[in-house]
């Protein structure tokens, strides 16, 4: 028999309150000891499938279903897996044909601001987020395990803040099965007991982390605001609306003179190229002119030494995260590592290596201001250093933040089947360039936006502080 302490043996009568499950992790993952805990507060618990209300009960997944993408925004709806759920710019989801998604099979599907959503399989499986408001409408995979708090008997808030926190990720996690991919059910979620600690205390809470999806969401607002203004205001709106896939494929071009620089048919796109254009036609700079006294290249590769936070340790960001909300990449030590794995202040981070689906992160970038220069970085981001003081980070950041310019970056593609962005091909990238008024206005949005972001870090770091308090005071 495994145990988890010598004391402290697997017993049977654990096993019915996991369905039978013969795989050790439920027992040994902390989740008994943590009910246990709970059990002994002089407070009541109650059982989650007693707070919910809605479709089966108010906690649900959904069916598998035959998923049909779309890019026109008045036939298609943005559509959340359990990847997607966990990431700050919403700016990027795919989008489901609005026919398939209005379905009655699939209806139900639809997101509520204030549901609490738990990854139901793979890597994300047990990771936890919350439905910010500029989120209703959206709709979810059956990878989402969607709950739906009564108003009437919960606050939202308080029961996301419950769920995210160390007690309740044990409790989820605790019902994670599988081997190589993992999965975890509704049924499961649906015996997790919930501690109640009065009004006061979980309306407070709910306040905490309803003001944080708020500012979320201001965030969002925020940064489409400052790219929308940076196109509308350069004269190129029609680059805002691109309609890639509806330009056709490029089949059969001709290009004439080609140079050493490069050989590949990619990097000849006719719809990049037309974009090139457009950007070309109005007053602007290179990238490689802008980054002339600062930095456009990879970071450092260099060997990861793993340690523990509380001993000086930094978190160290790579792909698959970077793009997340809250990151919960690696711990390790600085002292062993190059000084850069550190980003300054306002630097734009570009995923350089990856594939070419539509929804990689491949290309994309974000903003290392404010928390997240605390963080290390992984080599495998373009780091794009402003050495022009007019033409700061954030303004940067507005420009290759758009379609546009992501079309454009994957058309400089080189490698095989991990690709990389062409070094002499990136410098080249125009970028549009602005009044001071109109340049301070656009970098004045962004780092607004940012601020809020790092302001509802706060809060909900806070609603989780007092969570605590309420379980271990």
């Amino acid at each position: 028999m495994k145990v988890a302490e010598r004391g402290n043996p697997a017993r049977r009568g654990w096993f019915g309150k996991q369905g039978l499950k013969l795989i050790a992790k439920p027992y040994l993952s902390g989740a008994f000891a943590t009910q246990r805990l709970l059990e002994r507060l002089d407070v009541e618990n109650v059982p989650l499938k007693d707070l919910t209300a809605g479709h089966a009960g108010g906690i649900f997944s959904g069916p598998q279903f035959s998923r049909v993408y779309v890019t026109d925004p008045e036939h298609s709806v943005p559509f959340v897996g359990s990847k997607d759920m966990l990431v700050a710019d919403l700016s990027m989801l795919p989008r489901l044909r609005k026919t398939d998604a209005e379905l009655p099979n699939l209806r139900y599907l639809q997101l509520q601001s204030g549901m609490s959503l738990i990854s139901r399989s793979g890597f994300n499986a047990g990771r936890r987020s919350y439905a910010r408001p500029d989120m209703a409408g959206f709709w979810s995979s059956e990878d989402v395990i969607k709950v739906v708090p009564d108003p009437d008997k919960i606050k939202p808030g308080y029961l996301y803040a419950f769920l995210t926190s160390r007690f309740g990720e044990v409790l989820v996690r605790g019902g994670v099965y599988g081997s190589t991919v993992k999965h975890i059910a509704p049924d499961h979620v649906r015996r997790i007991r919930v501690p109640r600690f009065g009004e006061a205390v979980e309306k407070e809470i709910h306040e905490l982390v309803q003001e944080a999806a708020e500012l979320r969401a201001e965030f969002q607002k925020g940064l489409d605001s400052a790219t929308r203004d940076l196109f509308r205001t350069a004269g190129l709106e029609d680059l805002l609306d691109l309609r890639w896939h509806e330009q056709g494929r490029d089949l059969g071009f001709a290009q004439s003179q080609p140079t050493a620089t490069t050989l590949r048919a990619l990097n000849f796109q006719p719809r990049a190229r037309r974009i090139l254009e457009r950007l070309k036609g109005v007053d602007h700079v290179t990238l490689g002119e802008v980054c002339a006294k600062g930095m456009l290249g990879s970071g450092v590769r260099f060997k990861r030494i793993d340690a523990d936070p509380d001993h000086g340790a930094v978190r160290l960001i790579g792909q698959r995260q970077a793009f997340w909300l809250r990151p919960e990449g690696r711990w390790i030590s600085p002292d062993h590592a190059p000084p850069g794995i550190f980003a300054a202040d306002e630097t734009v981070m570009i995923a350089a290596q990856g594939t070419l689906g539509d929804y990689e992160v491949f290309c994309r970038p974000f903003l290392v201001t404010g928390s997240w220069l605390d963080h290390a970085y992984s080599q495998h981001f373009l780091r794009v250093v402003s050495g022009n003081p007019a033409i700061p980070g954030a303004y940067l950041f507005a420009f290759l933040r758009s379609e546009a310019a992501f079309r454009v970056l994957r058309s400089m593609s080189v490698g095989g089947k991990q690709q990389d962005l062409h070094e002499e091909l990136r410098k080249s990238i125009p970028v549009p360039v602005l009044t001071d008024a109109d340049r301070d206005r656009i970098v004045a949005t962004v780092r607004a936006a940012y601020k809020q972001r790092d302001e509802a870090d706060r809060k909900e770091d806070l609603a989780l502080a007092k969570l605590e308090e309420a379980v271990t005071g």
